[in-house]
């Protein structure tokens, strides 16, 4: 037998058993980044470069180069994929719109992402500018776009990719009620979950593609439903309700990964601080055999890239005089962490309603209502900077004054407390109003004892209300707030009239006084 023959018979057989091999794959995954482009605090606000020299603070787009890279390193066959809401939470969106964060994926070399409800806060256009500016596919399948221009024949549901010799499927998911979360506009429809991603299996699998991964901006629980009611899907990587999944840290609210079956849950926090690390084999069949896994925390003990740290420098530089400048003093920490404005009366939730009716209350208005998914960070104790109002309130939304009858005040409460269970940022935070929710109630039937300036409310009675322009279009379900009387949406940007009162009544000492009372 001549060595050719040889050769070649050697590579057949090392084909034969290659055919029958596992296949494994490192799935290196993020979530909820929100323009987090700097390192942040362990209040998930602004750190300053003192702390992060000290080695206080966490992630930044240079710290998460540097884990991409040691990871890659430790595997020979990996992934990189996002689990949607690059958009919105700082500055550099603002600013930048979604062009800084395209530009950090590409170097990081990400190999897909979902949509997120926040890539629809600027509507479609600023969405599709960002989807032209990527070197990788972002997906979302449970929506209708034909009949938006700018995303008709461009937002794909799903695709396929080869990857290590196999061939992967990605499916992306994004919240059903996302025409209540953000603006999509009037053109795209949302649909259910479920029958999206088993419609993209289903053509997945005919044509032969058994490994098949859902990128899910959805939240743990609609994750959990589309693993137990769907067939095909290996993998669910996450994110939008910020759950940080983990077998050695305190307080996760899982197991890294969740199992749901043969389907593996992962979520990664938010805000660039932990890098997921899952290591998944499936055997010939695209059945997963292992799938084991840590989220990696970006703290001080990971070095920042110097490349990508002169670069985020450069980007911030218009940023600096706008952020910089302090605003007032705070005698303690304000509390705008999600797992308690989401399911309590909190301290941001009380000082942001506070500073809204202020700046009303000559104009007849009684009550304030603010969603607290509008809340997006805490403040720490000593000065407070601009820059740290806009971190807890980027959106730029502005003061919205209305009259409604006392019933749909009481509707638009127990819309707020509907979702309690799920951490949905509908859950209201108040002034100049009182209220207990019993959160074992059903929902719509979980508000009572609502007092407005210390009498029980009137349901016939008329009352000036005070909210952002979103909630009062319509935003968290607060539907019952369109047809609102005298409804003017104009009014100062909520950050501006945030930083005006702390100013007013600086140095703040953040408080709670049980407006809000839980059964």
């Amino acid at each position: 037998m001549s060595f050719r023959l040889m050769t070649s018979a050697a590579v057949l057989a090392l084909s034969a058993g290659a055919a029958s091999a596992d296949y494994s794959l490192t799935i290196l995954h993020t979530n909820d980044f929100h323009a987090r482009f700097e390192p942040i605090s362990k209040y998930d606000s602004g750190c300053s470069a003192e702390d992060n020299t000290a080695g206080e603070c966490f992630g930044g787009s240079a710290r998460l180069v540097t884990a991409i890279e040691a990871a890659r390193a430790r595997s020979n066959n990996s992934i990189l994929v996002d689990g949607g809401d690059q958009f919105q939470g700082t500055l550099f969106y603002t600013y930048y719109k979604g062009k800084l964060a395209a530009e950090m994926m590409n170097k990081m070399g990400y190999t897909a992402m979902t949509v997120g409800n926040h890539e629809f806060d600027d509507g479609p256009e600023v969405l599709r500018g960002f989807m032209d500016a990527l070197d990788f596919p972002i997906l979302m399948s449970n929506a209708d776009v034909s009949g938006e221009e700018m995303l008709a024949g461009k937002l794909m549901k799903s695709t396929v990719i080869e990857q290590g010799g196999e061939k992967i499927g990605f499916i992306g998911l994004t919240p059903q009620d996302t025409d209540e979360l953000a603006s999509p506009g009037p053109n795209v429809t949302f649909s259910d979950p479920v029958v999206a991603v088993q419609g993209e299996v289903d053509k997945m699998t005919a044509e032969g593609v058994n490994k098949i991964i859902v990128l899910s901006h959805s939240g743990l629980k609609v994750d959990e439903r589309v693993a137990a009611e769907t067939t095909g899907v290996d993998v669910i990587v996450g994110g939008h309700d910020n759950s940080l999944l983990s077998n050695t840290i305190e307080g996760a609210k899982g197991p890294y990964p969740v199992m749901v079956g043969d389907t593996a849950i992962v979520q990664a926090y938010a805000y660039g601080k932990f890098l997921g690390e899952l290591n998944v084999t499936f055997d010939d069949d695209g059945v997963i055999t292992e799938a084991v896994g840590e989220p990696i925390v970006l703290d001080g003990g990971v070095a920042e890239d110097e490349g990508t740290v002169a670069r985020i420098t450069e980007a911030a530089a218009p940023l600096e005089e706008i952020r910089n400048k302090v605003v007032a003093e705070s005698a303690e920490a304000i509390v705008g962490d999600r797992d308690v404005c989401r399911a309590m009366e909190c301290s941001m939730g009380n000082l942001v309603a506070d500073a809204m009716l202020a700046r009303v209350a000559d104009q007849g208005i009684q009550i304030a209502i603010a969603n607290s998914g509008g809340l997006r960070a805490s403040i720490d104790a000593g000065e407070v900077t601009m820059g740290e109002v806009l971190t807890v309130l980027p959106f730029q939304n502005t003061l919205s004054t209305f009259f409604v009858s006392g019933q749909i005040v009481i509707d638009a409460l127990e819309n707020g407390a509907s979702q309690i269970e799920e951490g949905a940022g509908r859950f209201v935070q108040v002034a100049g109003i009182t209220l207990t929710i019993d959160p074992a109630a059903e929902p719509g039937s979980r508000v009572s004892d609502v007092m407005v300036a210390g009498a029980p409310i009137d349901l016939g009675a008329t009352y000036g209300l005070v909210s952002n322009n979103y909630v009062r279009n319509g935003g968290d379900g607060f539907k019952m707030f369109v047809d609102a009387t005298d409804a003017y949406d104009f009014g100062p940007d909520l950050a501006d009239v945030t930083a005006e009162y702390l100013a007013e009544n600086a140095p703040y000492t953040p408080y709670t006084d049980g407006r809000i009372t839980l059964k």
